[in-house]
């Protein structure tokens, strides 16, 4: 049941959603979410019954202390919203959960029930996939849609993807037959270092919604957060010979794929980025120059430092194509 009570009347709202789980990677979109509510002191004003849509066998509840008397916090799915200020102000509804266990489209239907009361006008979802990519380059970042005249009109792909899908599918093609505007970010974070957090993913996912609803979004310590990320993670792969080559070959890789996209408009697009930020103030942070599966992770060897694990050999019949 919807219930609204307390939640003012919104200025151009759009709601961002991410979902812990399957589509979450490096837990780098519900960790964007999560820093949006953070930042702009969101206030909850609903949360999914928990009972509706989780298996507690699989996500347990936790218990707590509370002055002395023990509570208890169900797995759910929470929305809170946020208003952006400046000369153009608006609302974020934020929606941050645990992908659900069952009853996926009801699921989507109250989400989209809350979207209509509170006069949504594009629903953003984030999501994280594992894929070939070096931690040492940008975080590739597609943008897609299952809308070709919002395609055109916002610069994405119009989705292609057939295979297993995850809430994010879901939600969009639930948005898309309701007639809501609704829009994928994905993420595309390393295989080989897929243990959570991943703040330069996070950055990455934050840096791309910012210029899709155009706000500005503050940054804090991500961008440094990030730096450290990655000098961490180049420490860590120096330390073992195939790790560092299999590393190059992903930038070899990428840097040739990538050779046609340094045109004029995709320079402009960045330039025009820093202009933003830097007319922005410090508070604006810096910038951050597929499923999201089970993957590898690194973890604690016996001596007691972290190392990264040797990287698979390649299969071309084991290649997962990214859902956008």
């Amino acid at each position: 049941m919807i219930e609204l009570e307390g939640v003012p009347e919104l200025i151009d709202p759009v709601m961002v959603a991410a979902f812990e789980g399957w589509n979450d990677a490096g837990d780098a979109a519900s960790t964007a979410v999560a820093h949006l509510d953070r930042e702009w002191k969101g206030e909850v004003f609903a949360a999914l019954d928990a009972e509706d849509y989780y298996d507690f066998q699989v996500n347990r509840p936790t218990v707590w202390m509370d002055a002395g008397v023990r509570k208890i916090t169900w797995p759910t799915t929470r929305l809170s919203v946020v208003r952006v200020g400046g000369e153009k102000p608006r609302d974020l509804v934020l929606v941050r959960g645990i992908e659900p266990s069952m009853r996926w489209r009801s699921f989507c239907n109250e989400l989209l029930g809350f979207a209509h009361e509170l006069g949504v006008e594009l629903v953003v979802i984030l999501g994280a996939l594992l894929g070939d990519t070096p931690h040492t380059r940008p975080v590739p970042i597609s943008g897609t849609t299952s809308d070709p005249d919002l395609a055109r009109r916002m610069d994405l792909e119009e989705t292609k993807y057939e295979g297993p899908t995850g809430i994010v599918g879901v939600l969009q093609e639930a948005c898309t037959h309701a007639g809501v505007p609704a829009v994928s970010l994905w993420a595309a974070v390393p295989h080989y270092v897929s243990q959570p957090p991943n703040p330069k993913a996070t950055l990455a996912l934050l840096n791309r919604l910012e210029d899709l609803i155009d706000v500005r979004i503050p940054l804090g310590e991500l961008p440094e957060d990030a730096r450290a990320w990655q000098v961490g993670v180049d420490q860590l792969a120096a330390e073992d010979t195939e790790v560092a080559e299999y590393v190059q070959t992903l930038e070899e890789a990428r840097d040739t794929a990538e050779l046609p996209e340094a045109s004029g408009e995709a320079i402009a697009r960045e330039f025009e980025r820093y202009l933003r930020r830097r007319d922005g103030g410090p508070s604006a942070g810096g910038h951050a120059t597929a499923d999201g599966g089970e993957g590898t992770y690194l973890r604690d060897n016996p001596s007691g430092r972290a190392r990264p694990p040797k990287p698979p050999k390649p299969n071309p019949e084991d290649d997962e194509s990214s859902e956008d």
